[in-house]
C-alpha cells in the first residue's frame, strides 16, 4: 500500500492499514509529516501554520490503537477552559466553557437566566444530533444518496437538521452574542450561518460541549506523535520526495513515480493530495453539472511578540459589530472584511517552550475570500491588510501590539495558491449540500480500481477530526477492496 502524503488523513489511513498487516509507504514532499498541518521556526518561536483547535481526541486514539497503541503514550493532551473567549463590539466577553455547569453560569452571568434554560436546550439537541450524525453520516462511507436512507435521516429530519443553522440556534437562543458563539463554526465549513445545513451544527459540539485540547510542543506534535507509531508499526516514510506520476496499467496503478527518480510498486495506492491535484495525477475529470465550490480562504498572521496581554485566552474569537455584512463581503462580494472577525490563537498561554523566554505567539486568522471569489491582488495588498489587521486589534485591546513583534510571517491567499492548494484556500471544497455527505467527491475514483482518495476535499470532510475519519475511512475502503479481490 503506498500513502501519497504524510498529513493526518495520510497518517491515520496508514495506522488503519498497518493494523490490518498491510505494508505501507507513505511519500511526502516536505522533509517533516504533518501536511496542512504545517510547522515554521523563526527565531526560536516553533509556529503552527495550520489547524490550531483540536477536538475529539478520541477518533485520534482509534488510529493509535489501530498499531496497538494509545494517544496517552504518544501525546500528552492539555485541556482548554475556557476553550474560547468570546469578545464583542459592545465590550462584553463570553467564556466559553464545555463544562456544563459553568457554562450554564457563564450564560446566565452574561444574558439572564432565560438564555441560560435556552443554553441547556441547546446543548441537549447539539448531543443527539451529533450521536445521530456520527454514526450514519460522518463516520460512514457512501456509494450512493441511497446510502442516506434509513432510520436517522429520519430523526436528523425530525431534529430539523435540513433546516438552516442560524435559525435553528435562535429557536434556542434570542442573545446575539450567544448565537454568533454556537453558529461561527459554518465558517469551517464555507457556508454563511444563514445558509448553512442546521447539521452542521455538528461542530459547534465538538467545540462547545465535547471539549478543545492542545498537545504539548504544539499542534505539530499530532503528526510526529502519528509518524512516530506509523514507523515503529512497520511503515516506510519517505520524505522530501514528491509524487510526479502514476504508472497505470488498465484500470489499475502499478507504481508511483517521484521527483527523485524513484519507481515504488503498488498493488493499492492512497491520494491524499488536494483534490484537484489527486484527479491529475489519476487522469480523472470529475463530470458535475456544475463546478465544485470551495470554501474561502484565510489571511494568518504569525507573530512572536516580547509581551502578552491579560484578556487574551488561548482561543479568543474578537468580533467586528457587522457580523452579517462579514460573510456577504467574502462570500459574495468577493473582498475581504471591512470590519474584520478574527481568531486569535496564543498557545504560549497553556505551552511556554513553543517561545524563547519572556516572548509570546499570537496566531491571528482573518477569514478571506479565496482566490476565484475575489480579484485582490495579495502580494501587492497583503501588507497593506496586515497593518490593519494589526491596527484593529490595537483598538481592541492589545495595546503596543505593533511595538511588540520580534518576528514574524504573514500568509496570504496568494501564498496559499504558491503551496499547491486550489483556489488558494486551505479549507478544500465548501460544505453546501451538493457537496455533503454521498453528495460529496466520494473516496474512490471512476476507472481506478485500486486508488482511493483521502483528506478534507472528500468524505467526511474539512476539519480535523473529520479528516483523520476520513483517512480511516480511505483504509477501510482498501481492505475490503483486497478482500473481495483475494475470494476472487
Amino acid at each position: 500500500m503506498v500513502v501519497v502524503g504524510a498529513g493526518l488523513s495520510g497518517l491515520s489511513c496508514a495506522l488503519h492499514l498497518l493494523g490490518a498487516g498491510r505494508e505501507v509507504v507513505v511519500v511526502e514532499r516536505q522533509e517533516h509529516p504533518g501536511g496542512r498541518a504545517g510547522r515554521l521556526d523563526m527565531d526560536g518561536f516553533r509556529v503552527d501554520t495550520g489547524p490550531t483547535v483540536l477536538t475529539m481526541p478520541e477518533i485520534l486514539d482509534e488510529a493509535f490503537a489501530a498499531v496497538g497503541e494509545s494517544l496517552r503514550d504518544r501525546l500528552d493532551l492539555l485541556p482548554l477552559a475556557p476553550a474560547y473567549r468570546a469578545s464583542f463590539a459592545d465590550g462584553s466577553v463570553v467564556d466559553v466553557h464545555t463544562d456544563r455547569r459553568r457554562m450554564t453560569a457563564e450564560v446566565a452571568r452574561v444574558a439572564g437566566i432565560r438564555e441560560a434554560v435556552g443554553y441547556l436546550r441547546l446543548r441537549e439537541w447539539l448531543t443527539r444530533l451529533y450521536e445521530v450524525e456520527m454514526r450514519s453520516f460522518i463516520d460512514a462511507r457512501f456509494d450512493s444518496p441511497l446510502d442516506l436512507l434509513g432510520p436517522d435521516l429520519a430523526r436528523l429530519a425530525a431534529m430539523g437538521g435540513f433546516g438552516r443553522l442560524a435559525p435553528a440556534v435562535g429557536r434556542h437562543l434570542g442573545d446575539e452574542r450567544l448565537r454568533r458563539i454556537f453558529s461561527f463554526q459554518s465558517l469551517y465549513a464555507g457556508v454563511a450561518p444563514e445558509r448553512a445545513l442546521a447539521a452542521y451544527a455538528v461542530i459547534a459540539y465538538m467545540d462547545t460541549i465535547a471539549g478543545v485540547y492542545f498537545p504539548r510542543g504544539g499542534m505539530r506534535a499530532i503528526a510526529d506523535a502519528l509518524a512516530g507509531a506509523a514507523a515503529k508499526a512497520g511503515a516506510r516514510l519517505r520524505y522530501g520526495c514528491g509524487v510526479t506520476r502514476l504508472e497505470r496499467s488498465g484500470d489499475r496503478v502499478t507504481a508511483v513515480l517521484t521527483d527523485q527518480g524513484e519507481r515504488i510498486a503498488c498493488d493499492q495506492v492512497v491520494l491524499t493530495v488536494d483534490l484537484p491535484a489527486a484527479h491529475r495525477l489519476l487522469g480523472h475529470r470529475p463530470r458535475r453539472p456544475v463546478p465544485h465550490r470551495f470554501s474561502p480562504s484565510a489571511v494568518v498572521l504569525h507573530l512572536g511578540t516580547d509581551r502578552t496581554w491579560d484578556h487574551l485566552a488561548h482561543h479568543t474569537i474578537s468580533f467586528g459589530e457587522q457580523w452579517e455584512r462579514t460573510f456577504t463581503e467574502i462570500i459574495d462580494q468577493g473582498r475581504p472584511m471591512s470590519d474584520p472577525s478574527l481568531l486569535v490563537t496564543q498557545p504560549t498561554l497553556t505551552d511556554p517552550s513553543l517561545a524563547p523566554d519572556g516572548h509570546h505567539l499570537l496566531y491571528v486568522l482573518a477569514p478571506a475570500p479565496n482566490l476565484a471569489a475575489g480579484d485582490t491582488d495579495w502580494d501587492r495588498e497583503g501588507p497593506r491588510y496586515r497593518d490593519a489587521v494589526v491596527r484593529t486589534l490595537e483598538e481592541r485591546g492589545l495595546t503596543g501590539l505593533d511595538a511588540s513583534v520580534r518576528a514574524e510571517r504573514l500568509v496570504t491567499p496568494a501564498d496559499w495558491a504558491r503551496q499547491g492548494l486550489a483556489r488558494g484556500t486551505p479549507f478544500s471544497l465548501a460544505h453546501t449540500f451538493a457537496q455533503t455527505g454521498p453528495f460529496r467527491p466520494r473516496n474512490t475514483v471512476p476507472g481506478t480500481a485500486n486508488a482511493v482518495l483521502a483528506g478534507c476535499g472528500t468524505t467526511p470532510g474539512v476539519g480535523l477530526p473529520t479528516v483523520l475519519l476520513s483517512g480511516k475511512l480511505a483504509a477501510a475502503r482498501l481492505l475490503a477492496a483486497s478482500k473481495r479481490r483475494g475470494r476472487r
